[in-house]
Formats: C-alpha cells, structure tokens, sequence
C-alpha cells in the first residue's frame, strides 16, 4: 500500500460565474506548485470547498488535478458524504479518474455514535483499494474520532495515515504513542507543522501550502534534517499567514491571496462572499510579511 509525505497543498476549487470549473487555472497553479517542490496535491479539501459542491462539480475537479497532476505527484481527493454509500460511490469515481489515494472525512447531520463512526470509515475503506487517510475536523463534524477509534481503524491494511484538524497536539503525540508505526501522522494548518514533525509527523496537508508552497517546503526541508532552530525560526515567519486564515473564510482567504499572485481563481461559492477589503489588507501584508516580497509586486502566473 502507497504511502505519502511531505507537503501536500489543498487546492482551491476555480470556478466561473455558472460553476464551471476552470481546468486551466486549476493546471497552471498544478503546475506552478509541482515546480516548486509540492509532495502530493489535495483537490476537495476544505480549502476546495468540497461542501458546496455538487458531485459533478466534484468529478469534474478531481479529473482536472490528475490531468494536470500527470502522474508526476500523487493526487489524493477529498471523500465527505453523510452516508456510506455517497462516501463509497465517490470513492470510486476517484479511483476511477486516475486517483492515488483519498483523505476521508465524514459529514454528519445527526448525532451518530462512535461505532457508526467506524462504520462509516471501515466500510469506505473496504469498498476501495485506494490507500486512505482519515481527515479528522472537530470544527466542522459533529462526532470526532477517538485515539481508540483511530487505533482501531489504523489495522485497517487500506487505512495508511490520519490528518487532524484539532489544534491539539497533545492528541496527535497521543496517537503517534498508539499507532505510530501503524498510520503516518501528517499536521493540518491549525497545528504548529514543525512541532507535529518533531513528534514524528510525516508533512502537512494544508491551504496555505497553495500560496506559500516554497515557504512550507523549506520548513519541511529543515524539520527533515532536525535543523529545528532554523525550522523555528521560519515556522514562526509563516504562521502570520495561519493566523490570517485563522481570522477569515478559510476559502475565501486562499482565492484572494492566489488572486493577488495573478491566478484568475474566482470567488467562493456563494452564500459564501469574497474576502474583504480589510481581509484583502491584511492577507496582502502577511504574504508580504512571509515572503518577504512586497505586496504589490508579487511574482505574477499566467
């Protein structure tokens, strides 16, 4: 079974004005992060507001990022649904489309228990011979997966690697202590990324990652050769841009930041608006502050 590491950049999803999603933005910025260095791509992530799109939107998307991916990274699709069998069938349209793998997360809309939790996970995980990563987001699911749970999941031979969304470290040493040989465990971009690699942490899977990919891959670089007061140094550069994403629409941020950059990635799905004028200041002035390019005179892409 694959496994992954390394920086994998959640991709935001460029939509026009009808939602049609425009596969040529989507190449060109494929493009520009294999360039820089990027381990993986991750299209349907938060960041690619897998939750207000609709399934052919999703296909569509995920057929764009292996396209432009063209085997030269590998492409790991977000999975969300509310019922296994959304879950399953999407899982095998990635499958289908060229996929190298999954980052599964569940939907919920009733309260559901820890079994029918794992449920959910352990029947995806059978229906495909994708390697999985579980995508845990106390923010945004109503039952959050237990270390138990996750200890449980991790004998699962598809299940390779967990991603968590909490902003607890604690629980991510706690599952490193349980199941560490077992699952590979990669940071999410409310985690401090150079703290989650001391423990043992495989990479991050995050949005910022689409806007700052060299930035990330330089801190990966460093925490990878244990050069951590270098690594630091820089994570405490980037996480102004954390803090940024913290502040606003997570989406919303990234398009605006990418659109800053010169990719003509469009607006959020409505009823989702584009960033602010204050949110635009602010995001302008951390890229400025990350980078340390300035503001207005950001390296532009087609």
């Amino acid at each position: 079974m694959a496994r992954f590491h390394g920086i994998i950049p959640y991709l935001v999803t460029p939509l026009d004005a009808e939602g049609r999603i425009e596969a040529g933005v989507m190449a060109a910025l494929c493009d520009d992060l294999i360039a820089a260095g990027v381990h993986g791509l991750t299209p349907l992530g938060s960041t690619g507001e897998f939750a207000y799109l609709d399934e052919a939107q999703k296909r569509e998307t995920v057929a764009a990022v292996v396209a432009a991916a063209g085997g030269r990274v590998p492409v790991l699709p977000g999975v969300a649904a509310t019922a296994i069998r959304g879950a399953v069938a999407q899982a095998k349209a990635c499958r289908a489309a060229g996929a190298d793998g999954i980052v599964l997360i569940l939907d919920a809309y009733f309260p559901l228990t820890e079994a029918e939790v794992e449920r959910y996970f352990l029947s995806v995980a059978d229906a495909t011979d994708l390697p999985i990563i579980l995508y845990t987001n106390p923010n945004f699911q109503r039952a959050d997966l237990s270390v138990a749970s996750i200890a449980r999941l991790s004998r699962h031979p598809n299940i390779v690697g967990i991603k968590d969304a909490s902003t607890n470290t604690g629980r991510l040493l706690s599952i490193l202590n349980r199941v560490g040989g077992n699952l590979d465990v990669f940071a999410a971009s409310s985690h401090i990324a150079a703290s989650v690699m001391m423990l043992g942490g495989k990479g991050w899977f995050a949005g910022p990652a689409c806007v700052i990919p060299r930035e990330c891959l330089a801190l990966y670089r460093l925490c990878r050769e244990g050069n951590w007061p270098e690594a630091v140094a820089l994570q405490k550069r980037v996480w102004a841009f954390n803090e940024v994403f913290a502040r606003y629409n997570l989406a919303a941020c990234v398009k605006a930041a990418l659109r800053m950059q010169g990719y003509a990635v469009g607006d959020p799905v409505p009823p989702q608006s584009p960033a602010s004028p204050e949110a635009c200041a602010a995001i302008a002035a951390a890229l400025a502050a990350v980078t340390g390019a300035d503001a207005s005179g950001l390296p532009s892409h087609h």
